[in-house]
């Protein structure tokens, strides 16, 4: 869908690239489709570890942040508008005065609101439609200095824009932490981790001597810096569905992602629970919560050989499944 905007948009001349220098593109996801681009002046720029390696893998050029010049700007608009105007904010601010601004998005993704926000502040052009979503264009300046992405405070956090659950701890979060027994084994994974809610809960328990935080959003693992600061912490930006565990851990913790963008996608939080049951030793447990629509009641019970709720509302479960089963 992106690369059909972006074709139809530089084949028609409704907007036009520079000739020479490097081309920032703002966090596209894995799939898309950027050969109407020079790839050899292309640098994507994405804290999503998925997305970095995927881009990596096929001999892009990437970066977590803006490093050195550019001529040109494409901005892949996320869902969030927080962290929509944060891009646009850091694009123009990447790029000299009147350099071109590209913004691609799906109307589900909120392109319409941002174009009609940027036409009461900067020069927009014509907005070109195809496949479900919009591509226009800006002259880089001043003018989003205000919308450029800043840290908040939430009840004692800190978190970003565009991160899960920004504005403080979700429900199903504060119902897991509430969850977690008294003592722990010495050596825990925080999968997924976000910035840090269920980590610094699980480090107040006993028998903690080592918590790994495992999360693909740099920007929230950067806030989950800040939030725990305890020595026994070890961070890792990585897939937390491919990730290795260095040594098997005793316990898994996990409020698994079960969105691909707006849709809903099951499979990404069944994948996150193979992946903790691979890093756990034989008698570990998982600690999980998960919406009680979704369908991973079967899974957990392939996968453990005791399954058990301990806790949880109308909306969610709290499960802690032990014995993970070897194959």
């Amino acid at each position: 869908m992106r690369s059909a905007r972006l074709a139809l948009a530089l084949d028609s001349g409704a907007i036009s690239l520079p000739t020479e220098g490097r081309i920032a593109v703002f966090r596209p996801r894995s799939g898309d489709d950027l050969s109407d681009l020079p790839k050899d002046r292309v640098t994507v720029i994405t804290g999503f570890r998925p997305d970095h390696d995927w881009f990596t893998a096929r001999g892009y050029a990437c970066a977590t942040a803006v490093e050195g010049a550019f001529a040109a700007a494409l901005v892949c608009l996320p869902r969030a508008k927080a962290e929509a105007r944060a891009l646009l904010a850091a694009a123009c601010a990447a790029l000299p005065h009147g350099a071109p601004v590209v913004v691609d998005g799906q109307k589900t993704d909120g392109v319409d609101a941002v174009y009609k926000d940027l036409r009461g502040r900067v020069a927009v052009s014509e907005a070109m439609a195809k496949a479900h979503g919009k591509i226009f264009s800006f002259p880089a300046g001043n003018a989003l200095t205000d919308w450029a992405g800043t840290v908040a405070e939430v009840e004692g956090f800190v978190t970003a824009p565009g991160v899960f659950s920004a504005d403080g701890p979700d429900r199903g979060s504060a119902l897991l932490a509430a969850a977690l027994p008294a003592k722990f084994p010495s050596r825990v994974v925080d999968l997924g981790a976000g910035w840090g809610y269920l980590s610094r809960h699980i480090l107040t328990r006993a028998g903690v001597k080592e918590l790994h935080l495992v999360e693909a959003e740099l920007a929230a693992l950067d806030c989950a810096r800040q939030n725990v600061t305890d020595d026994r912490a070890q961070f890792h930006w990585a897939d937390a569905t491919t990730w290795q565990v260095p040594h098997l851990a005793g316990s898994v913790v996990c409020n698994p992602p079960f969105h691909t963008g707006r849709d809903a996608d099951p499979a990404l939080g069944l994948a996150f629970l193979r992946a903790a049951a691979k890093m756990l030793a034989p008698d570990g447990s998982l600690w999980v919560v998960w919406n009680r629509h979704l369908p991973y009641d079967p899974a957990l019970r392939a996968l453990f050989r005791e399954i058990e709720d301990v806790g949880g509302d109308g909306a969610f479960r709290v499960t802690r499944a032990s014995y993970p089963v070897r194959r």
